[in-house]
Formats: structure tokens, C-alpha cells, sequence
């Protein structure tokens, strides 16, 4: 942290390192509620799952020295060596997860396969984050990937993958934690059957799901104080167990334990390395939600509390299981001295609910980057925290997730099938983050390829050999994340398809501008007062629907804008940003084009402020262009090339126009009388239901400068009073159709199955907050 001015340039070093210092401590103390809750879960259920099945013969104490071995030397390598020591350094602007590292990937090395995508993207500032890739020569290996488009597809298909395994963690983590926290029950006087506990595992999921809408900061503060109380019990009931038990588990701490294991066990031993990697699951969440925190209070949390908590509680729970080999079937709640049995078993059920929380809503972002990516249909997103940005949530996706997770506990009823099920999805998250935190290492940190070789070859052999053991446990349960991996693939394999020819064909068929020209300023129509908001996926050209527009409609509005909502691959674009203000003909033609740009992070508000900001663009671009000679000298530019970033923060008066605010009650007073009665009573009626609309209206005018450019003034002039006579959205309502000539599959994937998902997803102007009364929909078919 460098000092900048006034009190902060009186701080020595040493209290801003102690600033810093505890704003980290205190991000720290946040994360442990919302990153280690799955993680710190897992002591309920490894144990148990480890022994069921293979290893019931071998219940001896040598046995369970190896399977802690297993354990400490799994959470030293993965969670603490590759994800703490290595992966929390790649992020993306503060970002972590799959798609930090593919965002990265796309923006150093040309991966990317976004529609739409500008030169001028590379100017956000946030694409420049990370080393500049100018400055370093391609590699044959980048030229390789770059130039075969088939790789840049698989890379892609790679990365959903690895998100659609995250979502059947999201199915799995509520499931396997519930159901393990409420088990605990069996080791009471009462012993309740397994069909009472699935009752109440299930009663226990509706309530969480149910609360999802009232988002995560609602009861984030208790979050916290929840794992930090559990961490603390597990921490002194496995030092208790240590010290009570058999003092000599320390030993196991050696490796050498581990090759007696597999020399005594054999195969056996190997398969059940499926129960020993649920002692790791949860840890994708610490890169996952770098977002949310630092990297350096990940860190510290993860090194000086969680490592050793849990490395404590499986020593004692080891120690428990060398002298009572009995419990190995409820071998958690079987450790716990009696006089605090029950305070446990409560943490522990409310840990397992913080740990599903957390994975719930990482579910809820990567759907949301899926559909930035062009691969989920639209869904309602809604943001619940008005002070934690990114905090979302996903009607639709909760409710399939709550039907999912419920079928799962009905259907399996126990904690060990449903393990096998969570390891292969957890593990196969792993494999894919360590692939492509090899490609970062070799195309983004520009480090030799053995060195990211030997990484990748070190923990492919350790994860590929837990992933072997799981493999093996498919037809038990390992077949649930496979289903529903393939589930959701084949919906972002339709959904991606189906947008990619959609656009091709805009592509192809954009309308001539010699033809536009042709037309002349009137466009061959009367234009009429009022601005036309034209919704286009094309980021250059002229879509062939304006045409539809031109020959079917006898007038058009005075000022029309073709406006692009596109996605870039950084997670955040900032206001200032936001907008590529550019013209489209000369200037009599009052048409101009506005690129809105999103990162896959970013939530579209609906503040109805977008009207006002775009106005305030286009007439600063105005200006601009007329003061900046290189916007004016070249004849390309003004009919449709050159754009320029405006920014959009601030709504406040300007050099080119005047910004007026005042409340609005009643029926909106700018709309002119010479409109009929009936469309009058509908916006009062609109406003009535809207009451976020009626707050504030925003009136613009003219500045008094003398010397304004008379061509200017008027062009301005126009664009004011084209706002005073109000805003129309007009979109095409497309449907898109296979060709004669296509294949049966072809056919199937579009006439169908794209077909099926954009009747049943959101509309897109719902999507992108237009209101209803505004609306204009021209009908065009796609023949792709």
C-alpha cells in the first residue's frame, strides 16, 4: 500500500503493514463462514465411508494409522501445497474459479470463442490484468492452440465441464452434510431409524432452499461465529481423543505409514482411497471465492486455523477408532465424550448448513458465468446484497437443485453411497483446475513449459489415482454426478450451438450500408419525434431485421441507436467503461450505435437510469467528436467505424447538456397530448405497478455557449427533444429454424432442442430490463 496524501502520508511502513495486516484478519475471520464450511464438514462422514465396503476386513489398528497417514499427507498436498501455496496466485482481478482461469487464458493467448468481440475490449483496464503478453513472442505451442479451432472448442467443453461438476456438487454437498449431521441421532438412547432421519435430512434441505431468496448476507454474521465454534469443538474433542485414546497416532504422521497400508491392504486399500478424498472436498471453494476475499486472508485462515483443526480431529478420531474398532460405522459421533454430546451434534447440523449455503450460492455464479460465456439460457438473477457485490440468486436453478438434492437423500439414504457420488465430482473439479492452471503457468506467468509439465505430472498422478478409486465406485452412487454432468452439458452444448449459428447468420446477412446510403437521410419513411433503441447481437454492421423495420414500418423514430448488450472475458467492467459510443452514416442520418459491455461477474441493475446514461453518452460522443479531429477527418468514421469509451458513472450536467432532476407523481407529464388517451392510461397504470420508474425524472436541456458549433446544436437540439417525445425498445422476435438441407441432428439440436430451451428461458427483453409498454417486436425467422 503506497500513502497518497493528507493523514495516510503521516503513516510509517510499519502501520500500514499493520492496516493491511488487519483488514486481512478480518476478511479471514468472514471467509471461514462462507469458504470452509463444506471443508470443515468432512470429519463426519471420511472415516465412515473410508471403512464401508472393501476394508471391513482389515478393522486393526495398523489399518487406521495408514488410512490418517492418507489423510494428513492428502491435506498437506492438495489443499495446502497446490491451492493455497500455488492456485490462490492465479487469479483473475481478484477472481478465482474455472472461469478466472480461462478468462485469463482467453485474454493472453487468442482461446476465446465470444461472439462479438472488439479490439477495443483490450483497451478495459481490467484485461490488461496480469503480465503483458505483448512483450513476449509466441510460442509455437500458443501458435498450435490458437490456430486449430477444434482445441479452442475442447478447451472450452473442458471448462463446462468442470462447472458442470461443480453444479452436481451443488446437488451433493446439502445432501451428503445434512444427511451425515443428522445421523448422530442413531448414537442416542431414542436411535431413530434411517427412514426418521432421511424425514428430517429432508425437512432440514426444503428449509434451507426455501431461505436461499433472502440471500446469503442475511445471516452471513452467524455464519462465522458457527464453523469458528465448530472448529474449536472438533479441534479439543481430537486432542482429547489423542491424549485419552493412544498418544501414538502422532507417529503416523510418517509416510512409511502409507506403504505398510497399501502392502497390508493391496487393491482393497486402493479403492477405498474413494472415502479417504472426501477429507479434501470443499477445498475448490477457497479459489472459487477469492472474489469475495483476499488472497493472503485465504491463506491465513486456511494455515493457521483450518489445517491444523483438522489435522487434530482426524488424529483423535484415529486414535478413537485404533482402540474401539467397533465405531468405525458412526465413528464421529461414537468419539465425543457424552457430557457434550449434545452441543455438538447442534454445531454440527448447523455447520452442515453453512457448508451447503456456501456451495449453493457458488452454484448460482457459475450458472450466471455460463450464460456470460454464451452457454446457459437466460434465467432471472436476482441480487440480494445490496453491500456485497456478486452475492446472487437463481429462482429457477434453486428449486431444480432442492427437487435433486431431495431425490438423492430419498433415493440413496446414506452418507457413504452419496460420498462416492461427491468425491468423483469434487475430484474431477481438481483435475481440470490443474490443467488449466498449466496452461496459465506456461501462456499467462510465461514460465518453461517442464516446470509447468513437472506440476501438472505431480498432481495428475496423486488426483488421478483418487479419481481411479472413484471411477471404480460409479455403479455404486459414482454414476450421479456423470447423469447430471451430462444433463446440464448437453443443455450448454444446445443453448451454445443454437446462439452461435444465430449469430453466424446475422453475420452473414447484415443489411448493405450502399443501400442505407441510397435511401438518404429520411431513409425512404418519415421519421418521426422520438428515440428508437434498436437491440442487435452484432457489435458492427447493420442487422438484417432493420430492414424488416424499414420495409414494413411507415415511420421510423428521428434518432435511432443500435444497441449491443455483449459479454468480455474479465469478470468486472467498470462504469467508466461501460459504453462504446460510436456512429452509424452521417451525421443527417441522427443514427448512432452503443455497445453496452459486462464482465462475467458483472449483474445487469435494473436502475432504470439506462435511457438517461445513453442520452448523456451519445450527445458527450457529439461533442467529442466534433472537438477531436481524429474522429472527424477520416470519411470511414462517420458512417460506421471509430467508437469511443464514455463514461457512465455519474448522471450529472455536462458541457454538451444540462441534467435536471425532479419527482414525478401521477401520470408522466412528458409524454405529449397529441398521444392517444388509451396509451396515456397504460403508462399511468405501467407507473402505478412500477413504482421504482416513478422516483425521479430526469429532463435534459441545452447549455447557453455561444460558441457551439451550429451543426452540433442542432444535432443535440434533435437528440433532446427526440428524448422529450419518449423511448421505444424495439427487438426482433426471432425463431430459429433448421434448413431443409440439414443433417437429423442438426435438426434435432435446433428445431427442438434450441427450440424447447428459448420457449422455456427467460425472453430477452426481460433479460435485459426493458419495459413492457416501450416494446416493439418485429417476427423474423433464422434459416440456419
Amino acid at each position: 500500500m503506497e500513502p497518497e496524501s493528507g493523514t495516510s502520508s503521516s503513516r510509517s511502513p510499519s502501520q500500514l503493514s499493520w492496516v493491511n495486516l488487519s483488514r486481512n484478519l478480518l476478511l479471514a475471520y468472514q471467509s471461514f463462514g462462507v469458504v470452509y464450511g463444506d471443508l470443515s464438514t468432512s470429519p463426519l462422514y471420511v472415516f465412515t465411508s473410508t471403512f464401508r465396503g472393501k476394508l471391513q476386513n482389515h478393522h486393526d489398528e495398523e489399518t487406521i494409522f495408514g488410512t490418517f497417514s492418507l489423510i494428513f499427507w492428502t491435506l498437506t498436498l492438495i489443499p495446502l501445497l497446490k491451492y493455497v501455496f500455488i492456485l490462490l496466485s492465479a487469479d483473475d482481478n481478484g477472481e478465482g474459479g474455472t472461469f478466472a482461469l480461462y478468462s485469463l487464458l482467453c485474454r493472453h493467448a487468442k482461446f476465446n470463442l465470444l461472439p462479438n468481440q472488439q479490439a477495443a475490449d483490450e483497451e478495459l483496464s481490467s484485461y490488461k490484468y496480469g503480465p503483458s503478453s505483448q512483450t513476449v513472442t509466441s510460442s509455437p505451442l500458443k501458435r498450435f492452440l490458437e490456430k486449430h479451432k477444434r482445441l479452442r472448442t475442447a478447451l472450452l467443453i473442458v471448462v463446462l465441464f468442470g462447472a458442470c461438476m461443480v453444479i452436481g456438487d451443488g446437488v451433493l454437498t446439502p445432501a451428503i452434510s445434512v444427511l451425515a449431521s443428522v445421523a448422530g441421532l442413531k448414537v442416542t438412547e431414542r436411535k431413530l431409524t434411517d427412514g426418521e432421519l432421511v424425514l428430517l435430512a429432508c425437512v432440514i434441505l426444503v428449509g434451507l432452499f426455501a431461505l436461499q431468496h433472502c440471500g446469503t448476507h442475511k445471516v452471513a454474521f452467524m455464519f462465522a461465529p458457527i464453523v469458528i465454534i465448530w472448529l474449536v469443538s472438533i479441534f479439543s474433542i481430537g486432542l482429547y481423543n489423542i491424549i485419552c485414546w493412544n498418544p501414538r497416532i502422532i507417529r503416523a504422521i510418517s509416510p512409511y505409514y502409507i506403504i505398510k497400508f497399501f502392502a497390508k491392504t493391496g487393491k482393497e486399500g486402493w479403492i477405498s482411497l474413494g472415502g479417504i478424498l472426501l477429507c479434501i472436498t470443499g477445498t475448490e471453494a477457497m479459489f472459487a471465492d477469492l472474489g469475495h476475499f483476499t488472497a493472503s486472508s485465504i491463506r491465513l485462515a486456511f494455515a493457521f486455523v483450518i489445517y491444523p483443526c483438522l489435522v487434530v480431529q482426524y488424529m483423535g478420531q484415529a486414535a478413537f477408532l485404533s482402540k474401539n474398532l467397533n465405531s468405525v460405522d458412526n465413528s464421529f459421533y461414537d468419539s465425543i465424550p457424552e457430557p457434550v454430546f449434545w452441543p455438538v451434534f447442534v454445531i454440527a447440523t448447523l455447520a452442515a448448513i453453512v457448508g451447503s449455503q456456501a456451495v449453493i450460492t457458488a452454484t448460482f455464479s457459475i450458472i450466471k458465468q455460463c450464460h456470460a460465456l454464451g452457454c446457459f439460457p437466460r434465467v432471472k438473477v436476482v441480487h440480494t446484497s445490496k453491500h456485497i457485490y456478486g452475492q446472487i440468486y437463481i429462482p429457477e436453478i434453486n428449486w431444480i437443485l432442492m427437487i435433486l438434492t431431495l431425490a438423492i437423500t430419498i433415493g440413496f439414504q446414506d452418507t457413504t453411497i452419496i460420498g462416492n457420488a461427491y468425491g468423483l465430482a469434487c475430484m474431477t473439479v481438481m483435475f481440470v483446475t490443474t490443467f488449466l492452471m498449466t496452461l496459465v503457468a506456461i501462456f499467462v506467468w510465461q514460465k518453461s513449459v517442464w516446470i509447468a509439465l513437472v506440476f501438472l505430472l505431480l498432481f495428475w498422478v496423486i488426483e488421478g489415482v483418487y479419481l481411479s478409486a472413484a471411477f471404480i465406485k460409479v455403479p455404486q452412487g459414482g454414476w450421479v454426478p456423470l447423469v447430471l454432468s451430462f444433463i446440464f452439458m448437453a443443455v450448454m452444448y444446445v443453448w451454445h450451438y443454437g446462439t452461435r449459428r444465430k449469430y453466424s447468420y446475422d453475420l452473414h446477412n447484415k443489411v448493405s450500408l450502399k443501400w442505407l446510403l441510397g435511401l438518404g437521410p429520411s431513409l425512404g419513411i418519415v421519421r418521426v419525434p422520438g428515440i428508437g433503441l434498436i437491440y442487435t447481437e452484432l457489435a458492427t454492421g447493420i442487422p438484417a431485421i432493420f430492414s424488416h423495420f424499414v420495409t414494413n414500418l411507415p415511420a421510423f423514430h428521428k434518432v435511432l441507436v443500435f444497441v449491443c448488450v455483449k459479454s468480455v472475458p474479465v469478470p468486472y467492467v467498470s462504469p467508466e467503461e461501460r459504453f462504446l459510443i460510436g456512429r452509424v452514416c452521417p451525421r443527417p442520418y441522427r443514427m448512432y450505435r452503443c455497445i453496452v459491455r459486462y464482465g462475467y461477474k458483472d449483474i445487469q441493475r435494473d436502475d432504470g437510469d439506462f435511457e438517461n446514461h445513453l442520452i448523456q453518452s451519445i450527445a458527450e460522443f457529439i461533442q467529442m467528436e466534433s472537438v477531436e479531429p481524429q474522429f472527424s477527418s477520416s470519411e470511414a468514421s462517420s458512417l460506421d467505424g471509430r467508437m469511443a469509451v464514455i463514461s457512465s458513472r455519474n448522471l450529472g450536467s455536462t458541457s454538451s447538456l444540462i441534467v435536471s432532476e425532479h419527482e414525478d407523481i401521477g401520470v408522466d407529464i412528458s409524454i405529449p397530448s397529441s398521444r392517444s388517451v388509451t396509451l396515456r392510461s397504460l403508462q399511468s397504470v405501467y407507473d402505478d405497478e412500477s413504482p421504482q420508474f416513478r422516483r425521479r425524472r430526469v429532463r435534459f436541456q441545452l447549455p447557453d455557449s455561444p460558441g457551439m458549433d451550429p451543426d452540433v446544436r442542432e444535432e443535440l437540439l434533435d437528440l433532446v427533444q427526440a428524448k422529450e417525445a419518449g423511448v421505444a425498445y424495439i427487438m426482433g422476435h426471432s425463431y430459429v429454424k433448421a434448413r431443409k438441407s440439414s443433417s437429423f441432428l442438426k435438426k434435432l439440436v435446433i428445431d427442438i432442442g434450441y427450440s424447447f430451451l428459448r420457449k422455456n428461458c427467460r425472453g430477452p427483453a426481460v433479460a435485459l430490463n426493458i419495459p413492457h409498454i416501450s416494446l416493439i417486436e418485429v417476427g423474423m425467422i433464422y434459416y440456419v
